[in-house]
């Protein structure tokens, strides 16, 4: 509460709407190391950002896509996961050391991962091949290196 008064006190209404300047919806994973609008060169309002664990394409994923083109005009997709990713430690028996601890069964998949450069394409796929996304052209898939602070691109085929 303290940082937000802070942060507050100096601020100013910048004017914008919720489009996104440059019409493009970057989704990534939560990772604390990823300061994705420095290492993209954003500023605010020039981007939609969604995270979650592993930057995977879920249905929540694509309902907050189709939101961001249909309603709010993005039109181009960027996809980055990153080196060192905890969904690479994990498997699904995740979900099975829920169910013993709580008495249920999470109705979500872990959707852990071995290769990064894959399931950066699997992402890719999943957006391409949505029904509900208008612009399924301009997507792009990086891996973020947590060491180095560099993108490099993956090859979708």
């Amino acid at each position: 509460m303290e940082a937000n008064e802070h942060y507050a006190s100096a601020f100013t209404d910048p004017g914008m709407d919720a489009r996104p300047v440059l019409h493009v919806a970057v989704v990534a994973c939560m990772d604390a190391r990823l300061d994705l609008h420095a290492a993209l060169g954003l500023e605010l309002g020039d981007c939609h950002t969604i995270r979650n664990a592993g930057g995977v394409v879920t249905d929540d994923v694509i309902r907050s896509l189709t939101i961001s083109q249909r309603k709010l005009g993005t039109r181009s997709i960027v996809l980055i996961h990153h080196t060192g990713c905890g969904l690479e430690a994990l498997t699904e028996d995740f979900r099975t050391e829920l169910e013993m601890e709580v008495g249920q069964r999470p109705a979500w998949a872990v959707e852990s991962f071995r290769d990064v450069d894959q399931d950066v394409r699997q992402s890719m796929q999943r957006v391409r091949t949505s029904p509900f996304l208008l612009h399924t052209d301009d997507v792009r898939g990086f891996v973020f290196d947590v060491r180095t602070g560099l993108l490099r691109e993956v090859d979708p085929a």
